[in-house]
């Protein structure tokens, strides 16, 4: 797939619009995210409005410190902003307090980071299990999305090893399908290959352009990378918490 450019907010508070006039899943009106240091505010999210439709692969890029990753963050339910909402198939979860936020997390969204997040002390279906744990499926019902799962990511003859045991490239493969074995409603994805070579780089993205194609999964991906930005159907620029054209 090919990446293009954002349509960007306009002063008139217009949301960079989800492709095709498809309904958003995700919509962001009014987003702002300041910090209090001292006597001194600090912006780092700035009258944020942007749309993302159901099944949209989307990539957020700007330079460090631009606030594409506390955007990340706040549509994750990670952390929530100081003004604007942010609603998530209807859901304004800027609205929900921490316990409701928590369980709604676990719900709808796969996380996947650079650098895997995996529990070492565990084997590659047991940290893919680790979601299942907190729903009212059996174990036998467990073991057979794992399973499928893992035959997904390609790692079905890797799962009895340990995370030290797996290449970087492995690991992710056991993070991403960790963040998809629950079926979320939005997969989010900080830097998923920023501490990859380039050929492992290249697997991992096809594996989420995978997801997207064939499963229809909605993908929010920070990325510094443009191969990586290239993989998404849309780019949206951040620059100093502005989202640009």
């Amino acid at each position: 797939m090919t990446g293009g450019s954002a349509t960007a907010a306009s002063s008139a508070g217009r949301p960079a619009a989800a492709p095709g006039g498809a309904p958003p899943l995700v919509e962001v009106r009014r987003l702002s995210k300041f910090y209090i240091r001292g006597e001194q505010i600090i912006p780092v999210l700035v009258d944020i409005h942007l749309d993302i439709a159901a099944g949209e692969y989307i990539a957020l890029m700007g330079p460090s410190g631009s606030g594409k990753s506390t955007l990340l963050n706040l549509i994750a339910g990670i952390d929530k902003p100081s003004s604007g909402e942010i609603r998530v198939a209807g859901i304004d979860i800027a609205q929900l307090r921490e316990s409701e936020l928590a369980a709604w997390r676990a719900a709808h969204v796969g996380f996947i980071f650079q650098f895997y997040n995996l529990m070492p002390v565990l084997s590659a279906f047991d940290n893919v299990e680790l979601p299942l744990l907190l729903t009212s499926l059996s174990r036998r019902e467990r073991r057979e999305r794992v399973e499928t799962t893992l035959a997904l990511v390609g790692l079905t003859d890797r799962k009895d090893h340990f995370p030290n045991e797996l290449s970087g490239g492995q690991q992710q493969r056991v993070a991403i399908a960790r963040a998809v074995i629950s079926d979320p409603t939005i997969i989010v994805a900080d830097e998923p290959t920023g501490d990859l070579d380039r050929t492992t780089a290249e697997e991992i993205l096809g594996l989420l352009d995978r997801l997207n194609r064939e499963l229809g999964k909605t993908i929010v991906m920070v990325t510094h990378d443009p191969k990586a930005a290239e993989k998404a159907q849309r780019v949206a620029h951040l620059e100093k918490g502005v989202l640009a054209d």
